[in-house]
């Protein structure tokens, strides 16, 4: 009885081994392994802490939500409501007021990043360019209300 058990022990081991050899993706996997060790700049791992200074995101990358300014600290952004309104979950309110003539202007522009997917739908949606996805990707805070943000905050304003 124990004879047949070491057979059929030694017949896995066997199919065991056959399989690996047999297999592509082990080969591939390897080859790529050897490119890399033969030919190290072509590595793409980043030694993050370390050259925190110096490392750029790629440009598509989505961090926060920011605020696009013009040449005089202006912000673009009308109070239009478009991007609170193709916010799925609710991160941007958009408080707006009125100017001396009557026109709706900006009060304040909200963002909650606790509550945003960072899916830049609002960034899409905003038909002025005001709001942007920003390259900032260190967004841990520890404290609740270190991420309710007021985007249009400036020297006199609320």
């Amino acid at each position: 009885m124990k004879k047949e058990e070491q057979l059929t022990t030694k017949a896995y081991i066997k199919r065991y081994f056959q399989r690996i050899c047999q297999s592509w993706s082990l080969v591939q996997g390897l080859t790529v392994t050897l490119r890399y060790f033969f030919q190290p700049s072509r590595i793409v791992t980043e030694q993050y802490p370390e050259n925190k200074k110096t490392l750029k995101m790629h440009d598509r990358f989505r961090g926060r939500l920011e605020m696009i300014e013009d040449e005089n600290g202006e912000n673009k952004c009308t109070a239009c409501s478009l991007c609170e309104k193709a916010c799925l979950n609710g991160s941007i309110n958009v408080l707006s007021t009125k100017n001396i003539a009557g026109k709706k202007v900006l009060g304040r522009y909200l963002y909650r990043l606790d509550t945003c997917t960072l899916c830049s739908l609002c960034v899409e949606a905003c038909p002025f360019d005001a709001i942007r996805m920003n390259q900032d990707f260190e967004l841990s805070r520890t404290t609740r209300e270190a991420f309710e943000m007021i985007l249009n905050k400036k020297e006199g304003r609320g």
